[in-house]
């Protein structure tokens, strides 16, 4: 058990009230979960102020407040009462002391960036642990300690999970934690109380800029800056053209990646790389390593990947033997995913769901000649109109042929959704089918597929539900196709 005292050493403080060496028994920031003897960080969301249920945390017991601003309380209350700058801050180094630090004991590395991290992470896991090391891992997919899988909620947890996370891992063995770092858990502090390791920018583009999120592109950039005042050596894309005013102020070491001359870890002699059912790309490492790797997803963005997994790997001394072996076997779920379903053709499995990752990923695939580029998907209910508006323009105009249906309609109608999305391929000339049924709409896919065709199901990716008027219905396109396959006699 720890007091007070031992739980805010580490922070600016104010004691306003009470007793610091009080004993806590527990650290909750959720009001349901307070109970007598428990420290309650009061913490203010987009929906809930935690600050409102100080008088019933004082009520339950809870032995100690962690407070940003005045709460009102019974006179009588028995209660200590901490006032801090930002309680989020507060509760990332409170959550690493409740841990014992677990973040101090592992070497965590961080990616952030607009697109990449979740590749990257599962590639740099599956490298290591080629070279044996034992690797946690913290993303937009998942959450995995040894053979535990925890689904996410956030791309990065809450710091008190992230903590608790982080103590699971230390004592299931691992040594490294590689984890996606998104600019609103920058923002919201969820990453403070340890320093990382290593910090890694794949890219940047305008995205998560609205209500509840980034009021603008260069606040956008700067939360994304910040993990470079918490890293020990930066690892930075160098063919960005932003990355200097988002490194702007880093207190790390700094290295370079890129296909430019300037870059410490270079991409050279690009090749495109065609067989059966399969695509990727081969190339030269050059500059602080030198040897040849194939990867097995296609386009520019594959190499960028796997240069930064490349360039994390070097501080591990991983052999060039185990990065060339792990680099030709890593898949990750849902990206650039391929499922061989034939000879003739390539069919892949994709999260793109926006216009941005949609265009990025059709262009790369032109680059491959198809005989035919096929694009499937849908769009989410109840989210903005204009995403439904441009995919489908998108799609239009680098598709050679797309098929519209339904992606998660929530509490819309699909055939709606679809409707908007027409919209946006009218302003094109591109062919197109309607099919709302997603499974009838792979099985039109596979069965119309004609030799030399890329096929790409985009939008649901990893996911492995639908979700119709609030309830998640199991549906997961690798188990689709694998019935299609079955019920048409094609496997």
């Amino acid at each position: 058990m720890f007091t007070c005292k031992e739980l805010i050493d580490k922070l600016e403080y104010e004691c306003i009230r009470g007793n610091l060496e009080v004993p806590v028994t527990e650290v909750v920031y959720d009001s349901r979960k307070i109970e007598k003897g428990c420290m309650f960080v009061c913490v203010q969301g987009a929906n809930f102020d935690g600050h409102s249920k100080a008088a019933e945390a004082a009520e339950k017991g809870a032995a100690v407040l962690i407070v940003e601003k005045d709460v009102a309380l019974p006179e009588d209350a028995k209660i200590t009462v901490i006032r801090v700058e930002s309680t989020r801050y507060a509760m990332a180094f409170i959550a690493a002391a409740y841990y014992g630090h677990p973040g101090d004991r592992l070497k965590v590395i961080g990616v952030t960036g607009t697109k990449g991290k979740t590749t990257t992470t599962y590639l740099v896991k599956s490298i290591l642990e080629h070279a044996g090391y034992k690797v946690g891992l913290v993303g937009t997919i998942e959450a995995i300690i040894g053979e535990k899988h925890i689904p996410a909620n956030n791309t990065t947890p809450e710091s008190y999970v992230l903590q608790e996370y982080f103590k699971e891992m230390v004592d299931a063995g691992c040594q490294i934690c590689v984890m996606e770092v998104s600019s609103q858990g920058l923002m919201l502090h969820r990453t403070q109380g340890f320093t990382f390791e290593l910090g890694i920018f794949t890219n940047i583009e305008p995205d998560h800029i609205g209500p509840n999120e980034h009021e603008s592109f260069e606040d956008y950039m700067a939360c994304k800056g910040l993990l470079f005042k918490q890293c020990r050596t930066g690892i930075v894309n160098s063919d960005d053209k932003h990355w200097k005013e988002v490194l702007k102020g880093h207190t790390c070491r700094l290295e370079t990646f890129g296909m430019g001359e300037d870059a410490s870890i270079q991409a050279k002699n690009l090749e495109l790389v065609k067989k059966p059912g399969e695509l990727g790309v081969e190339f030269d490492v050059k500059g602080l390593m030198d040897f040849h790797v194939e990867v097995t997803t296609p386009g520019r963005f594959s190499v960028y990947n796997a240069l930064t997994a490349i360039a994390i790997c070097r501080h591990f001394d991983v052999s060039q033997e185990d990065i060339q072996k792990a680099l030709l076997q890593a898949k990750v779920k849902g990206r650039i995913e391929m499922v061989k379903v034939s000879d003739d053709f390539t069919l892949m499995i994709d999260y793109a769901h926006n216009a941005m990752a949609l265009e990025s990923l059709l262009t790369t695939l032109k680059e491959y000649e198809p005989n035919r580029l096929v694009a499937l998907f849908g769009c989410g209910g109840n989210r903005s109109k204009l995403r439904r508006y441009e995919m489908g323009e998108v799609s239009g105009k680098l598709a050679d042929l797309t098929i519209i249906t339904s992606d998660n309609p929530r509490f819309e109608e699909p055939l709606d959704i679809i409707a908007d999305i027409k919209i946006g391929m009218a302003k094109t000339d591109g062919a197109f089918v309607e099919i709302p049924d997603r499974k009838e709409a792979i099985r039109y896919a596979i069965k119309n597929g004609q030799p030399g065709d890329i096929i790409v199901l985009a939008g649901k990716g990893h996911e492995d539900y639908q979700e119709i008027k609030g309830i998640h219905y199991p549906m997961d396109e690798r188990v689709l196709i694998q019935e299609i396959l079955k019920e048409e006699g094609m496997n």
